[in-house]
C-alpha cells in the first residue's frame, strides 16, 4: 500500500555565489530526511538540484552576489517539487545544443540540462529560463 508524502513546504534563497552551493546541498538533506526518500533518489535530487542551482547562479545571474537565487520545495501526492529562480536575463531552453552530439561531446560545459532531464521526472521552464521546475516522483 502507498502512502502519501507529507505536506511540506521550504523556501531558501542567497546570493549568487558558488560557494553558497552548500546550502543548496544541507536543503536536499533536510527534505529528503524529513519525508524519508530511499537513498537511489536521494542522489538524482542531489544531482539535478545541483545543476540547477549552480546554472542559476553562473549563467543566469553570473556570479553576481548583488542578484540572489531562490529556491522552493513543495510536495504534492507522490511528488516532491523543487524550483529554482534566478534574477537573470533568462535563455532559450528549445534551442540548448545536445551535449552527446559529436561537436560537442568534448565541451567542458553543456550538460547540466542534460542531467536535469535524465535526473528528474519531470522538468519544465518558466519565465523565460529564469525558473526550472524539477519534479521527482516518490512513492
Amino acid at each position: 500500500m502507498q502512502t502519501e508524502l507529507l505536506s511540506y513546504a521550504q523556501k531558501i534563497n542567497f546570493p549568487s555565489q558558488a560557494e553558497n552551493i552548500h546550502l543548496v546541498e544541507k536543503l536536499v538533506d533536510e527534505v529528503c530526511d524529513e519525508l524519508n526518500v530511499q537513498e537511489e533518489n536521494y542522489g538524482n535530487i542531489l544531482i539535478a538540484l545541483t545543476e540547477a542551482v549552480n546554472n542559476a547562479i553562473h549563467h543566469g545571474n553570473k556570479l553576481d552576489a548583488t542578484k540572489k537565487t531562490y529556491v522552493s520545495c513543495t510536495t504534492e501526492e507522490h511528488k516532491i517539487i523543487f524550483k529554482v529562480k534566478d534574477e537573470g536575463p533568462g535563455f532559450n531552453f528549445y534551442s540548448l545544443p545536445d551535449p552527446t552530439s559529436p561537436e560537442n561531446i568534448e565541451n567542458p560545459n553543456g550538460r547540466g540540462i542534460f542531467l536535469m532531464k535524465n535526473l528528474a521526472d519531470e522538468i519544465n521552464f518558466d519565465d523565460d529560463g529564469r525558473v526550472v521546475e524539477l519534479t521527482f516522483h516518490i512513492l
